[in-house]
C-alpha cells in the first residue's frame, strides 16, 4: 500500500504528533465526538442566551430597550472574542488545546451564573412581580455573562474547523463528507438549541431561574467531557506561528519595494522549492492578479538576504502574499454577513418583546414563554438542513452542473434574499397586531387576545435563511481561508453576528433617540401597544434589501483560491 494511502495528505498529525493514519483516525468516528460537544455547548450557551432579555428584565428590573441593548451588546461580545481563541489556535496552541482550554472557562461562567440566579445574598430580592437588584448583584451576573463570552471565544472559531480537520481534503471521497459535515454540525447546533428553547425557557419561566441556568451549566460540563473522550480518534493540525506576524511581514516588504517593478513573468516571483509552503501546515497558493501591488513583496533583490538567508521582513514568498489576498478577498463578502446578523439577532430581542404582547396561552392551562418560539426557527434549521443534504443538493446539481449544487456564494445570496422576506413577514404581522389594538383599545392590556403563532412565520424563515447563509459562510470561510489561518477566517465570519448584534445596539438606540424628541413615546416603548415595531421591522428590511444589491456586485468580483501540493 502506497504511503499516500496510509496517511493523511493534509498535514495532519494524531495526538501523540506522529502522521495521521487514515484508517484510525478522523473521519465521522471523530467527528461523533465534536457533534456530541458541540450539541451540548449549543444546550448550554441558547440555554442561558434565548431567555436572557426576560431575565434582565424581570431578575434585573431591566426596561426593554436597555435589556434589548443588553443582550446585543453581550451576543456581540460572544462573537467577536473568537478572534482571541482564533489567534491562540493557529499561531500557538492549535485547535485542540484552544478548545480545551477556553472550555474550563466557560464551565466557570456558567457556574457564577447560576449561584447568581440560586444563592441567597446573589441573587436580587423580589416583592411578587418586582425585583430589587443591588449594584454587587447586577455586577456578578455581568462578569459570569462575560466570562461566558471569553469563553465561548476560544471555542465557536475552532470547533467547526476542527471538525472540518478530521477530513482530508486531498482525498476526493473525504473531502465530499466534509460538505455534509457543515450541515450536520448546524443540525447538531439547532438540536441543542431546540431542547433550549422549549424545556429550558419553560423551566426558567416555570419552575425556576436557578434551575432554568443550572441544567445548561451541567450541560456544558457534558460538552467538555465528550470533546476528551474522543482524543485518540482526532486528526490535529500543527500551528502555522503568527498570521498576524505573516501579514505585517507582507505588509513591511511590499512598502520597502514600492520602487521595484514587478515582472512580467510571475514565475520569477520568490517561492520555496518542491511544491511545498515554507509555513507549517499551509500547502502553497497560486499567484493570482488581484492587488498586484502586494506581489513586490515576492520580487527579489540583492538586500533581500541576511548570511544567505532571506529577511522574511524584506522577502516573502508567493504562499505568504496569496495568505493575505485571500484574506483581503474574504472581508467584502465577510461585511456583506454584518446586516444579515443584525436580522438574526432580532429573534433574542424584538421578536420575543413582540410575542411578550400577545396571547401566549395553548387551552386554558398551558402557556408558552415568548422566548419558546424560537424552537420554529430551530425546527426550521433542522427540516432545511436535513432537506438541503438529501434533496436540494442533487436537484441543484442536474442545473447548475456543481458538485455541491450551489456554489457557496450562491447558497449565501439565497439566505440574503430569504432574510428580507422574514422582515417583511415580521413587519406586516406588527401592522396586523397594533391596528387590532387600535380598533378595540387594547393599548393598556398585559397582552392583546390574539396568539403568539402568528409570529411562527417570521421565525420559520429565519431558520430557513440560517441554512442557506450561515452554514455557507461556515463552509466558505473554511474552504476560502489559507491552511494556516482557518481558526482566524472561522472567527472573522463569526464576528459578522458580533457587528450584527451591535449594529442592532446602534440602529435601536438612533431609532430610539430620534424617534423620542419632542417627548413623544417613540418606536419602542415600554408599552409596544403604544409604539411603532413595525417601522423598525421596515428599517431592517429596506437595509437587507440594500445589502443584496451590494453582494451580488461582490459575489461577482470574487475569485476562489487555488492550492499547489502538499504542506510541510
Amino acid at each position: 500500500m502506497a504511503e499516500d494511502d496510509i496517511y493523511t495528505n493534509d498535514g495532519t498529525v494524531d495526538f501523540h504528533k506522529n502522521p495521521a493514519v487514515k484508517r484510525e483516525t478522523g473521519n465521522w468516528k471523530a467527528c461523533r465526538f465534536v457533534l456530541g460537544n458541540e450539541c451540548c455547548e449549543r444546550l448550554a450557551y441558547y440555554g442561558m442566551s434565548t431567555n436572557l432579555v426576560n431575565y434582565l428584565q424581570k431578575r434585573l428590573n431591566q426596561g426593554n430597550v436597555t435589556a434589548s441593548n443588553n443582550v446585543t451588546n453581550w451576543s456581540g461580545t460572544c462573537y467577536i472574542t473568537p478572534l482571541i481563541g482564533a489567534f491562540l489556535a493557529d499561531a500557538y496552541l492549535g485547535r485542540y488545546w484552544t478548545i480545551a482550554s477556553f472550555s474550563i472557562i466557560y464551565v466557570i461562567g456558567m457556574t457564577l451564573l447560576t449561584l447568581s440566579a440560586s444563592v441567597n445574598g446573589l441573587r436580587p430580592s423580589c416583592d411578587k412581580d418586582v425585583c430589587h437588584p443591588t449594584v454587587s448583584q447586577t455586577a456578578v451576573c455581568f462578569v459570569a455573562l462575560y466570562l461566558i463570552a471569553l469563553g465561548t471565544g476560544g471555542i465557536k472559531p475552532c470547533v467547526s474547523s476542527f471538525g472540518a480537520d478530521q477530513f482530508d481534503e486531498t482525498d476526493e471521497t473525504e473531502r465530499k463528507k466534509k460538505s455534509s459535515f457543515f450541515n450536520m454540525f448546524y443540525f447538531s447546533i439547532n438540536v441543542g438549541a431546540l431542547i433550549a428553547s422549549s424545556v429550558l425557557v419553560y423551566i426558567q419561566m416555570n419552575v425556576g431561574w436557578g434551575w432554568g441556568l443550572g441544567i445548561p451549566a451541567v450541560a456544558m460540563a457534558i460538552a467538555v467531557v465528550f470533546f476528551f473522550l474522543g482524543t485518540r480518534l482526532y486528526r490535529l493540525q500543527r500551528p502555522g506561528g503568527s498570521p498576524l506576524t505573516r501579514i505585517f511581514q507582507v505588509l513591511v516588504a511590499s512598502i520597502r519595494k514600492a520602487h521595484v517593478q514587478v515582472p512580467e513573468d510571475k514565475s520569477l516571483l520568490y517561492e520555496t522549492a518542491d511544491k511545498e509552503s515554507n509555513i507549517k501546515g499551509s500547502r502553497q497558493l497560486e499567484h493570482t492578479e488581484k492587488f498586484r501591488f502586494l506581489d513586490k513583496a515576492a520580487v527579489e533583490i540583492e538586500t533581500d538576504h541576511v548570511k544567505d538567508l532571506p529577511n522574511p521582513w524584506r522577502l516573502c514568498t508567493v504562499t505568504q502574499v496569496e495568505e493575505l489576498k485571500s484574506i483581503i478577498r474574504l472581508l467584502p463578502v465577510w461585511a456583506s454577513g454584518i446586516v444579515f446578523a443584525t436580522v438574526y439577532s432580532q429573534m433574542s430581542t424584538m421578536f420575543v418583546l413582540q410575542g411578550n404582547t400577545m396571547d401566549q396561552h395553548i387551552g386554558s392551562h398551558f402557556k408558552i414563554p415568548s422566548a419558546s418560539l424560537s424552537l420554529f426557527d430551530t425546527v426550521s434549521v433542522l427540516f432545511w438542513a436535513l432537506l438541503y443534504d438529501q434533496k436540494i443538493i442533487p436537484c441543484a446539481r442536474k442545473f447548475t452542473g456543481h458538485e455541491q449544487g450551489f456554489t457557496q456564494l450562491q447558497r449565501m445570496g439565497i439566505g440574503l434574499v430569504i432574510s428580507i422576506v422574514a422582515m417583511i413577514v415580521a413587519g406586516v404581522l406588527e401592522v396586523i397586531r397594533l391596528d387590532y389594538v387600535r380598533r378595540n383599545n387594547y393599548y393598556d392590556l398585559e397582552y392583546i387576545p390574539m396568539s403568539i403563532f402568528w409570529q411562527v412565520p417570521q421565525y420559520f424563515l429565519v431558520g430557513c435563511a440560517e441554512v442557506f447563509t450561515f452554514i455557507g459562510q461556515l463552509e466558505f470561510f473554511y474552504d476560502q481561508a489559507p491552511d494556516a489561518m482557518r481558526s482566524m477566517s472561522s472567527a472573522l465570519s463569526l464576528t459578522t453576528v458580533s457587528l450584527g448584534n451591535y449594529l442592532s445596539t446602534l440602529l435601536v438606540t438612533i431609532v430610539t433617540k430620534v424617534t423620542t424628541m419632542h417627548g413623544k413615546l417613540g418606536w419602542i416603548p415600554d408599552n409596544l401597544n403604544r409604539g411603532h415595531l413595525d417601522y423598525f421591522y421596515w428599517l431592517l428590511a429596506i437595509l437587507s434589501l440594500l445589502n443584496f444589491i451590494v453582494y451580488l456586485w461582490i459575489a461577482k468580483w470574487y475569485t476562489y483560491k487555488k492550492t499547489i501540493g502538499k504542506p510541510l
